[in-house]
């Protein structure tokens, strides 16, 4: 039976009017199991207007009162962990405990904003001048828009929802339309929380939503997750059109391995971030870089095996499954076709996953570890974002050329070294101009209360996800300049010059 999904408007769900849909698979078995309704140009200007009328009301409660949302909020996430795991591993494959992370890491994003009040508090200046006080206050923007992706599909709407809603601004989210499940259940959760209806909307759809968002005046800023091509259009957009924007790329995620690194550790770090999650995360490590033949040699042969042993099945399986199916029959096809381009092009493919079929899954969109070794920067394969079960390999002969390596790559999201050598890595962290580092620790991915952002083509905009930079992106300065003329003397003007 194939679900009818919905929208969630002004706290109800609501039948989409377009009469366009989209499928969402079970990715284990290649089965339609929901539609989506594609929302229309019009169903989002009115979701919009619905929104900015809910946003005065919020705006004006207290910020400690918004924070008492988030409180509950965060508790019914708790209590209802592993539904929400469920419902992720269901649409977008990934085994529960991966699903149960995704949860986690936005709940933590959540718990941080309950310290809203802290965060929105402006700054004083007494007698800046005689008789003279100044003083900042952050006022939210009103209107915002968060546009989030398939692979994360609890993680990533709770990122921009929760700084959002805590700094007193109304949210219209567009999830991915290939797993919008979660986000609705989200927001069916934050009524239970106490959150006023019309505060939140989510609103399914494809590109023409997504242009009527960033087409609509009364959106003051816009937040995306997703491929860097459609971050750049967004971002352009956008920003032309006046509106904050923080949008956030592809990535090509390096690991340099020292000679004096403990190889297991590299190995068994190397395996869970390039396969996890099917490779399907922005902060996978896609290439290894051993530095030295010898590394190289040592490296190969403590990968291999641990690769191999990789067990790929469905979320239902249990423990036992280490990752789960890519989303849909494109993105396995391209994954092949990427790794048939690696082999062309002359690279070494050690574990072939191209022809991996599991019994009773046969129509499922899953996809064999693969491992590539001699890798060259020119080659399709270390270009592309493969986004899949794929670890290439490329060889550096000393840490300059791997340090150039990391440096050149137009993606600058994550990347990691491995040493034991204190001096190497504190190199390393102030001279590779990459976003989020990682020392022995292979997914730099910060904690809430620092920030989420990486450089280069990985992300457009000036402020990060989460931690302070969230709430900086999603309210405005003000700042009050005030003086009393009672109980001054008179001479106004020397006042003015006491300030320059």
């Amino acid at each position: 039976m194939t679900d009818e999904l919905h929208h969630w408007i002004d706290g109800a769900r609501v039948t989409g009017r377009s009469g366009r849909t989209s499928e969402v698979f079970n990715p284990a078995t290649g089965e339609v199991q929901a539609l989506t309704p594609l929302a229309t140009g019009a169903e989002i200007d009115d979701a919009i207007a619905r929104a900015a009328r809910a946003q005065t009301g919020w705006a004006a409660t207290n910020p400690q009162r918004r924070a008492r949302v988030m409180m509950r909020f965060a508790a019914l996430i708790e209590r209802d962990m592993d539904a929400l795991a469920e419902l992720v591993s269901r649409e977008h494959g990934k085994t529960l405990p991966d699903a149960r992370g995704d949860v986690q890491r936005g709940l933590e994003v959540v718990e941080f904003c309950m310290g809203a009040p802290h965060m929105l508090k402006g700054e004083f200046t007494d007698d800046g001048g005689p008789g003279i006080d100044l003083w900042s206050m952050r006022q939210p923007l009103g209107v915002v828009a968060g546009i989030t992706p398939f692979n994360f599909p609890a993680m990533i709407p709770l990122w921009k929802l929760a700084p959002a809603l805590s700094a007193g601004n109304a949210m219209v989210l567009k999830p991915s339309e290939r797993c919008p499940s979660t986000a609705l259940r989200l927001a069916e959760l934050l009524q239970e929380a106490g959150l006023p209806d019309g505060v939140l909307q989510v609103v399914n759809g494809d590109k023409e939503a997504v242009d009527a968002i960033l087409d609509n005046d009364t959106v003051q800023a816009v937040g995306f997750v997703g491929s860097t091509p459609i971050a750049q259009y967004i971002y352009g957009r956008a920003a032309a059109a006046g509106k904050r924007a923080q949008c956030f790329g592809g990535a090509k995620n390096h690991m340099i391995v020292m000679p004096d690194a403990d190889l297991d550790k590299a190995a068994d770090a190397l395996v869970g971030a390039g396969f996890g999650a099917a490779g399907e995360r922005c902060m996978a490590i896609s290439v290894a870089v051993p530095v030295g033949a010898e590394t190289a040699d040592r490296l190969v042969e403590k990968l291999v095996p641990r690769i191999e042993r990789l067990k790929v099945g469905p979320y239902t399986a249990g423990a036992d499954v280490d990752y789960g199916p890519v989303i849909t029959a494109a993105a396995r096809d391209r994954i092949a076709r990427l790794v048939q381009s690696g082999v062309d092009a002359g690279a070494e493919l050690v574990v072939d996953g191209r022809d991996f079929s599991l019994q009773g899954y046969e129509n499922g969109f899953f996809v064999g570890p693969s491992f590539f070794d001699r890798v060259r920067p020119e080659m399709e394969i270390y270009r592309e974002e493969i986004f899949g079960p794929v670890l290439s390999q490329v060889r550096a002969e000393s840490y300059d050329e791997a340090l150039n390596l990391v440096c050149d790559n137009p993606y600058g999201n994550g990347c990691a070294i491995f040493t034991a050598d204190g001096d190497v890595a504190r190199d390393f962290a102030h001279n590779v101009n990459v976003g989020m580092v990682g020392i022995n620790f292979p997914i730099p991915v910060p904690l809430s209360y620092h920030t989420f952002g990486g450089w280069k083509k990985s992300a457009f905009g000036d402020l990060n996800q989460y931690g302070p930079d969230a709430f900086r992106f999603y309210t405005r300065t003000k700042t009050v300049t005030a003086r009393w003329f009672s109980g001054i003397k008179e001479g106004g003007e020397f006042a003015f010059k006491q300030m320059e």
